[in-house]
């Protein structure tokens, strides 16, 4: 069993490291705010800095909000760079930005270590059923060491490509989820409003070519203006601005997917909390 340190014990970290855990393996975590209690009841050792984690873990797993974060974790005095030795394996499941995500690679794998980055699709859900979609980038040889690791968190498991490739295909994820929450949302409005049945034509789309994981999930909860628990719309607006900013970066327009990001900020400005509110 390894020596894992994992970073970020959130609503998706912690039951991502619960399945660890549960698994046999020795948790050092280090976390904003207080461990869990399952976590540090089954023995997870608690670290004061993400300098101690690399210290004592083989595979050091991260899993924050954004692009910052992961830097500060990585980077900052007293972080995960700091405690390194060469050999070591470090894996990034935030959802960052790819460019970043790059360089992050390279100053890792300066230090005589590898790097994954290992952005996850499924939500509090998925984290907590261990049926994670895991979209990887990096070596090969890396992707074998941490792949049995993913499986204890994961279901569909893909080595993408090279580092910033897991990324990538993150945000892409991230385009096609938010447009088709935003189609779904039209469709049931345009119903609703000509006086149908929003939930008749909802079940009704669910038998034709118009299916999709989105109309089956995310429209029975508009249907019910049921919203909790919900993915937070400010996470949703931050992928979708990874989206927009890598695309100027390679020069790349995506129209589409700035109007819905206009959308998704007009729903947070009138107070939506959810990403389908």
């Amino acid at each position: 069993m390894s020596k894992i340190g994992f970073i970020g014990l959130g609503i998706m970290g912690t039951p991502m490291a619960g399945h660890l855990q549960a698994a046999g393996h020795q948790l050092f975590v280090n976390t904003i705010g207080p461990v869990p209690e399952a976590l540090s009841k089954g023995g997870a050792k608690v670290c004061a800095s993400g300098k101690d984690v690399a210290a004592s873990a083989e595979v050091i797993i991260v899993m924050v909000p954004d692009t910052p974060d992961v830097e500060k974790v990585l980077f900052s005095p007293a972080g995960v760079a700091e405690g390194l030795s060469a050999g070591k394996l470090v894996i990034d499941m935030s959802s960052i930005s790819p460019i970043e995500t790059k360089e992050f690679a390279k100053r890792i794998e300066a230090l005589g270590c590898d790097y994954l980055d290992a952005p996850v699709s499924g939500g509090e859900v998925g984290a907590k059923a261990a049926s994670l979609t895991i979209m990887v980038g990096g070596k090969e040889s890396a992707f074998a060491q941490a792949k049995p690791l993913f499986e204890l968190m994961g279901k569909n498991i893909t080595l993408v490509g090279g580092n910033g490739d897991g990324q990538t295909c993150k945000v892409a994820n991230q385009i096609i989820v938010a447009l088709t929450i935003e189609a779904v949302g039209e469709a049931l409005l345009l119903a609703a409003k000509a006086g149908a049945d929003p939930a008749k034509v909802r079940q009704a789309l669910l038998g034709g070519f118009a299916s999709s994981r989105i109309l089956e999930v995310h429209g029975e909860r508009m249907v019910k203006r049921n919203f909790e628990p919900g993915f937070r719309i400010e996470l949703h607006q931050k992928d979708l601005n990874l989206a927009l900013s890598t695309a100027r970066k390679i020069g790349l327009s995506l129209p589409n997917t700035a109007t819905c990001q206009e959308l998704f900020n007009s729903c947070a400005a009138n107070g939506g909390k959810a990403w389908d509110h």
